[in-house]
């Protein structure tokens, strides 16, 4: 294994070398300075790994022990994030294969933003003078800037005890066979986001009635991009954290049809959309989503109601990142965070 910094071509001016946080940004968790990111012109930690395997191997059958050992360290150690926002660690194989682990903090960038990153770094590595390569810009402080308030932290331990990951594939023929189970006067048109993520979460309350013997309150988190909601809406390229969260509501007495799951899912979707309309058009922004992630917060750790959490990477282009060896055949996170059920586009499609 090798490991080396990649420093800038040239010092970072002056006025680049401090990034403000906006609000959004505040609420990732944080070891030090909760309100800006210094550049020290540290660099970004670039490893390379040998491994003796063939790639093929682990796509078969990926397992989540196997997949951490294609990462860098985690950006989230202390020691490891006072140096670097960004590591990556390129692993190859026996066969010829290669594998590219990518750690960002969380604190400048959320899934848009990494796939952005990755887009210019691919175009710039394959020297393209044809595609246009549009970086990520980082305006967040302006549109939500930070208030003297107390910031609520995002839950991140939210359960003891161990997990497991697991990967279920959806061929196309499945998915739309689901769509039109959950096809109802309400969603006339559900979406194959809406219809996988509806399952997931009515299995999941299903498995909990089942073993516990009795049925419970459950809540669904679902995270939304929200660079297409605010008005104006803003420019994929914006970096740093757009993210909000739905929190559809299932009560201990409703029915786990997935019809009724699906118009939960949508309805939750359309009144997001319709408040953060508001509240980016109020004069106080920043109460009123500090306020939002408290009760949120507050729904997430309550002993009385089962919490799942969900999150859609599909239709984020990443699957066109070609670095120069081709375009990738498949893309995974490994999340340490548990009930943590992400939604992916496979490479040809669902």
């Amino acid at each position: 294994m090798q490991r080396e910094t990649i420093k800038p071509s040239s010092p970072t001016p002056l006025h680049l070398r401090s990034l403000k946080l906006s609000l959004l940004d505040q609420f990732m968790p944080a070891d030090s300075d909760n309100s800006s990111i210094e550049c020290d012109d540290h660099g970004a930690e670039y490893i390379e790994a040998r491994i003796q395997c063939i790639l093929s191997d682990i796509l078969k059958k990926p397992d989540t022990e196997v997949l951490k050992q294609l990462l860098p360290a985690a950006i989230s150690e202390p020691a490891t994030a006072r140096d670097s926002q960004l590591i990556v660690q390129a692993s190859f194989f026996d066969c010829g294969g290669l594998a590219i682990g990518v750690n960002i903090s969380h604190k400048v960038a959320d899934a848009a933003t990494l796939t952005s990153f990755i887009k210019c770094w691919a175009a710039t590595a394959r020297r393209s003078s044809t595609e246009v390569v549009i970086s990520p810009v980082f305006m967040g402080a302006s549109i939500f800037p930070q208030k003297d308030l107390p910031i609520p932290m995002l839950p991140v331990d939210l359960i003891q005890g161990e997990s497991v990951m697991k990967r279920f594939v959806f061929e196309a023929p499945k998915i739309t066979a689901l769509k039109a189970k959950a096809i109802s006067a309400s969603v006339p048109d559900p979406t194959r986001v809406e219809s996988v993520t509806a399952l997931i979460w009515k299995c999941a309350m299903s498995a909990s009635r089942s073993n516990l013997g009795v049925p419970r309150k459950a809540v669904l988190s679902l995270g939304v991009n929200i660079r297409k909601r605010l008005v104006p809406t803003l420019p994929d390229n914006y970096g740093g954290n757009y993210a909000g969260t739905i929190s559809a509501r299932m009560e201990d007495h409703d029915d786990l049809e997935l019809q009724g799951i699906v118009s939960r899912i949508r309805k939750d979707l359309i009144e997001f959309g319709e408040n953060y309309a508001k509240i980016t058009q109020g004069d106080d922004i920043s109460l009123a989503i500090c306020k939002t992630v408290e009760v949120f917060g507050k729904m997430a750790t309550s002993k009385d109601i089962d919490y799942y959490t969900c999150t859609s990477w599909c239709r984020f282009e990443l699957y066109d990142a070609d670095f120069g060896w081709g375009k990738p055949t498949w893309l995974s996170t490994v999340f340490t965070i548990e009930l943590k059920n992400v939604v992916f586009d496979r490479h040809k499609g669902w």
